[in-house]
């Protein structure tokens, strides 16, 4: 019997050292804390990373010792764990990182840190009470910049899908979106929008002395003119060749006028350098806002057109309000 208890002594030594071993050399951060943040278990990862080893940090507090922790935050979820005696979960997109760790992995050696999931865990006594709080810390830096970098390459799209080469401004499909969207607005709430379409002057004869390339020239700066003229709730958008559209959200007929003149003003006086020539530019311009007796987006547009064709014939460089 007593050959018996001592292997049946020795292999639960064994099972003991197997399991301090895999806790210390696991791949993951294992931190065990007690009701009152007290360190009780700091594993080899949180030792490598940290570069505080288990014998000086056990038995302190948590907090104290990293106070760059989100405490307010990470306590309660700590309290919720108590309190229901459930798990927690803390995703790298609710919060980077809890541990200020730096990142070492091969793939995404640019990551400044590493991202983490965080799980934390009810740890109970032999009568059943939750004492013990386990949190297991999860390197994800691979996948989180792998999906940032995806969704950066979305976005990236996605903008280039709405944006004229040229210009810099909108292209016409994403515009009249734009224009679809305000008019819907006022359809809904009512509130003023005025529309100002506008043509360089002149611009064939810009080409035909100039040159193509010239007239590329001469749009993109017209356009640079225009997105500096405007407000974050402004849209702009190159409508086709040398005509372009504003929508000025919440402005009466009054108030876009002021815009148009200080914007043709601006473009009037600009100067263009284009293979040491000097090339100067005007610019005609129509405004219309929003009547109640207009049914879709595209009598408003067709108002603002007509508006314009109006600044044309009276000689061009000007603008006309659409009464």
């Amino acid at each position: 019997m007593a050959t018996d208890q001592k292997a049946a002594d020795n292999s639960a030594m064994n099972e003991l050292h197997w399991l301090i071993d895999m806790v210390q050399t696991i791949e993951v951060g294992l931190v065990v804390l007690d009701r009152d943040f007290n360190i009780q278990l700091w594993n080899g990862f949180m030792e490598n990373h940290s570069g505080v080893s288990p014998n000086s940090i056990k038995g302190k507090n948590l907090f104290e010792q990293f106070d760059y922790l989100p405490a307010k935050w990470l306590k309660q979820k700590m309290e919720s764990v108590y309190l229901l005696e459930n798990r927690a979960f803390i995703s790298w997109e609710q919060r980077p990182f809890i541990f200020q760790f730096k990142n070492y992995r091969p793939i995404t050696g640019r990551a400044d840190f590493m991202y983490q999931n965080v799980t934390l865990l009810p740890l109970s006594s032999l009568t059943g009470e939750i004492t013990h709080i386990s949190m297991i810390v999860y390197d994800v830096t691979d996948v989180a910049i792998n999906k940032l970098q995806l969704k950066s390459a979305n976005e990236r799209l996605e903008y280039l899908s709405q944006v004229d080469g040229l210009s810099q401004l909108y292209n016409r499909r994403h515009w009249e979106h734009c224009l679809q969207k305000e008019f819907d607005r006022y359809a809904r709430y009512g509130s003023e929008t005025s529309l100002v379409m506008l043509d360089i002057d002149h611009f064939k004869a810009i080409n035909d002395t100039y040159g193509h390339q010239a007239g590329d020239r001469v749009i993109q700066n017209v356009s640079h003119i225009i997105k500096k003229s405007l407000r974050e709730t402004d849209c702009a958008g190159r409508y086709g060749g040398e005509e372009f559209g504003v929508i000025l959200a919440n402005t009466p007929a009054a108030n876009a006028l002021f815009f148009a003149e200080r914007l043709r003003k601006k473009i009037e006086q600009s100067e263009i350098m284009y293979e040491e020539q000097l090339i100067k530019v005007t610019i005609s311009l129509g405004i219309c806002d929003i009547k109640p007796d207009m049914t879709d987006s595209d009598i408003w547009l067709a108002q603002a057109d007509q508006a314009l064709y109006q600044a044309k014939e009276s000689g061009r460089n000007c603008s006309v309000t659409q009464q």
